[in-house]
C-alpha cells in the first residue's frame, strides 16, 4: 500500500464468547432476503447527501484507523436508515482510535473496537446494542444479516492491486495477490453479482469470488433501533439475543 490511503486492521481476535449470527435465526421460518437490498443507496436517499458526505475518510488516509471509522460509518447508516443524521467528525473517530491503542499509531483488532463500542456511546452517537459473527463463506447469511440490519462489519486481507483498483474505480475481483496488510470496511449493500463496501470515504463494489479469497472476519452489529418494537424482522430472534446478551455480562 502506499500513504495515500491506510489500512490498520491487526490479525483477527477469536473469543469463544463472541455470539454466533446462525443461532439467532429461525430454521422454520428463515427472513427471506431478496436478490438485491442498498441500504446504502436508501441511507444517502433519505438524507438527500452523497456517499462521501455521509461516510467521510475520517482520517483514514494518515491513520490506521479503519476499524473505528468503519463502525462510525455504520452509526451514520443506521441513522440516515430512520431519516437521522448522526456523523462522527473525524477527529472524534481519531481520538477513539488513539485512545483504544493507547496513543500509537498501531492498528486495532476488530474484537477490541466492538467491544468498546458495545459499552460506550460516543460524542451522541448511538452504541451498538450487540454483535454476532457471521460465517462470511456462508452468503446467505451474509445477504441476511445486511437485509437485516443494514450492513455487515468486516475484516479483510488487502490484495496487492486494491488501492489501485479503488483509486481507478474498478471493481475489486479475482485473481488477487495478498498482502499482510488487514482492513476493516462495512457493507452495505449487494446483488447476486457482488457487494459494495464503504471505504476510504468511498463506495467499492467487489465481486463475491473476490469476498471469498479476500474477507477473514464479519459481524453483524445490532444497532440501538433495533430495541425498538418491530426494527428486527421476523425470522430473527432478537428477544434470545439480548437475553444472552445480559447473561454474560452479568
Amino acid at each position: 500500500m502506499t500513504a495515500r490511503f491506510r489500512t490498520g486492521k491487526r490479525p483477527a481476535r477469536h473469543d469463544q464468547r463472541t455470539f454466533l449470527f446462525r443461532s439467532y435465526l429461525d430454521p422454520a421460518a428463515p427472513p427471506a432476503a431478496p436478490q438485491s437490498y442498498d441500504a446504502i443507496a436508501l441511507a444517502t436517499a433519505n438524507l438527500g447527501t452523497s456517499v462521501g458526505n455521509l461516510f467521510p475518510m475520517d482520517g483514514n488516509d494518515t491513520l490506521g484507523d479503519c476499524t473505528v471509522a468503519a463502525l462510525a460509518h455504520a452509526e451514520a447508516l443506521y441513522s440516515a436508515l430512520v431519516h437521522q443524521t448522526s456523523i462522527l467528525a473525524a477527529g472524534t473517530v481519531q481520538q477513539i482510535y488513539m485512545s483504544l491503542t493507547g496513543g500509537q499509531d498501531t492498528g486495532l483488532d476488530e474484537l477490541t473496537v466492538l467491544n468498546w463500542w458495545r459499552q460506550n456511546a460516543p460524542c451522541g452517537a448511538e452504541s451498538i446494542v450487540a454483535y454476532a459473527s457471521v460465517d462470511p463463506k456462508n452468503h446467505a447469511h451474509v445477504q441476511a444479516a445486511i437485509y437485516l440490519f443494514g450492513a455487515v462489519y468486516l475484516g479483510i486481507q488487502v490484495p496487492a492491486n486494491a488501492e489501485a483498483d479503488f483509486t481507478a474505480g474498478r471493481t475489486w475481483d479475482v485473481p488477487v495477490t495478498l498482502t499482510n496488510d488487514g482492513h476493516a470496511v462495512l457493507a452495505g449493500a449487494y446483488d447476486q453479482t457482488g457487494l459494495t463496501l464503504l471505504t476510504w470515504g468511498a463506495a467499492q463494489r467487489c465481486t463475491w469470488a473476490w469476498w471469498d479469497a479476500c474477507v477473514d472476519e464479519c459481524y453483524a452489529l445490532l444497532p440501538a433501533q433495533a430495541q425498538t418494537p418491530g426494527f428486527s424482522p421476523a425470522g430473527f430472534d432478537f428477544s434470545q439475543l439480548q437475553a444472552d446478551l445480559n447473561e454474560v455480562t452479568r
